[in-house]
């Protein structure tokens, strides 16, 4: 490694810091929300203009949803480093509880506030800040970087396998590095190794053709909240145990390493209760490695939102005659999504809810890392001078993602690095990234580059 040219990318990025912010902000006064496509088109286009400003050689691919920016650009090495990230943002509401609007971007005590600041604008401005300070330091780059920010993340990348698939030897790679990253409320930076998988299902009730008035069908009609209540009644039981049979039989317990690793994290119980005025957690769990193990190795079943009747200001005696549910499925090694939905529906007929329908609404499979393959040392290690410490391992995270496709598919190391942290957040009001750490993750990507070409 180049202590030199290392302190270098540091200065560089610090002088650049007023700039690195202005770029940040203007990617994300963009809207680009794939659940209602606004501004998705508009989005796209920036981020390939700021690659293009870099001197990559980009294409905006067109799906059959939201189009995926491709961008490569060679290096001294021939090493492959792919970077995936994702332009889209998860729908601003509720508008209310922002203190500044979402697309307007707001720099407050060192943190700026937006849509996107974080997950995932935030994330690839920093991987561009860190080529800048490494072009800045030499006329090319150490290796072949790529790029793949797609625009459909965040409602489960429908359309990213079949791009994956047409395009596996554009996308091959030595190693990915992924979306998220950041660091834990220590302050100390993590490296996540896996993401459980999500089958994601709209449950509908429909019990007639329109709405009745409750004092006509109250006694005598069927209520189609009541039977989707119902259904979503017989899902999972008070011990939270879910009750579709074989729901568990492919589950993979966390191996000893995998507890190791766990045990080696600070306890984020104090942070949840106080973060999100909680007065407890589930199953009687206080904390510990129990909580831990509990939030990413087991698998869930979640609802997200109901929808029925009138929902308005005042009253309205109502009967309704049709009900939505939207619910996730977390999945844990090694669970199949398709699986998941195949017992879910039989499970509801066996139940005698032969009438609701179930919609699938997005899935991805879970997929781990080797946490012994050498990129992952790497990256690891790669964070000691800028954080003052190297990654914590995190085994396996909470949430989903299409990492499977890079995993699985194209058969490449996934690793995380970025300027996340558990205060900013994410996918709620006032989103913001801490500049600090935004400046953090650059300066760690930038060393990971420059450490892969080496061939360590």
């Amino acid at each position: 490694m180049n202590r030199d040219l290392e302190a270098r990318m540091d200065a560089y990025i610090d002088r650049h810091e007023a700039t690195i912010v202005a770029e940040l902000a203007q990617l994300c006064a963009q809207p680009s929300v794939s659940a209602t496509g606004e501004g998705i088109t508009a989005a796209a286009e920036g981020v390939a203009a700021v690659l293009r400003r870099r001197g990559f050689e980009v294409r905006v691919e067109p799906t059959r949803g939201h189009p995926v920016v491709f961008a490569e650009r060679a290096g001294g090495a021939e090493r492959t480093l792919l970077f995936y990230d994702h332009y889209d943002v998860q729908p601003p509401e509720p508008l209310e509880e922002w203190i500044t609007p979402p697309f307007a971007p707001s720099l407050r005590d060192g943190k700026l506030f937006a849509r996107g600041a974080s997950d995932n604008k935030g994330h690839i401005v920093s991987r561009l800040a860190a080529l800048d300070a490494l072009l800045e330091a030499s006329p090319e780059l150490p290796c072949r970087v790529k790029f793949v920010i797609e625009g459909e993340e965040e409602i489960s990348s429908p359309n990213l396998p079949a791009f994956v698939e047409d395009n596996a030897s554009r996308l091959a790679a030595d190693g990915c590095i992924w979306e998220f990253g950041g660091v834990d409320e220590e302050g100390v930076p993590l490296q996540t190794l896996g993401m459980r998988g999500i089958c994601y299902v709209e449950l509908r009730a429909r019990s007639a053709a329109h709405d009745a008035h409750s004092g006509l069908g109250g006694s005598i009609f069927p209520n189609a909240a009541w039977r989707l209540t119902w259904a979503l009644g017989s899902l999972k039981g008070e011990d939270e145990r879910i009750r579709i049979p074989g729901f568990y039989d492919a589950v993979v317990p966390p191996s000893a390493e995998d507890l190791e690793f766990l045990r080696a994290l600070p306890d984020p119980a104090p942070h949840y209760l106080a973060h999100y005025g909680l007065r407890g957690f589930l199953k009687g769990l206080r904390g510990g490695l129990e909580l831990r193990r509990e939030t990413v190795f087991s698998p869930t079943c979640t609802i997200c939102g109901l929808t029925a009747g009138y929902q308005g200001k005042g009253s309205k005696t109502v009967l309704p005659a049709q009900a939505r549910a939207k619910v996730d499925f977390r999945l844990v090694p090694n669970q199949e999504p398709q699986d998941i939905l195949e017992k879910l529906r039989d499970y509801l007929v066996a139940q005698g809810f032969e009438d609701i329908e179930v919609a699938l609404l997005g899935s991805e499979p879970p997929a781990r890392t080797d946490p012994h393959h050498p990129l992952v040392a790497l990256v690891v290690e790669a964070a000691r001078d800028v954080y003052g410490a190297p990654q914590r391992i995190v085994p396996m995270t909470g949430g989903s993602g299409p990492n499977y496709l890079f995993v699985r598919r194209l058969g490449m190391p996934v690793v995380t690095l970025g300027v996340g942290y558990p205060g900013g957040q994410v996918h709620a009001p006032n989103e913001h990234v801490v500049v600090a750490n935004l400046l953090q993750g650059a300066k760690h990507a930038a060393r990971v580059i420059s450490r892969f070409a080496e061939g360590a």
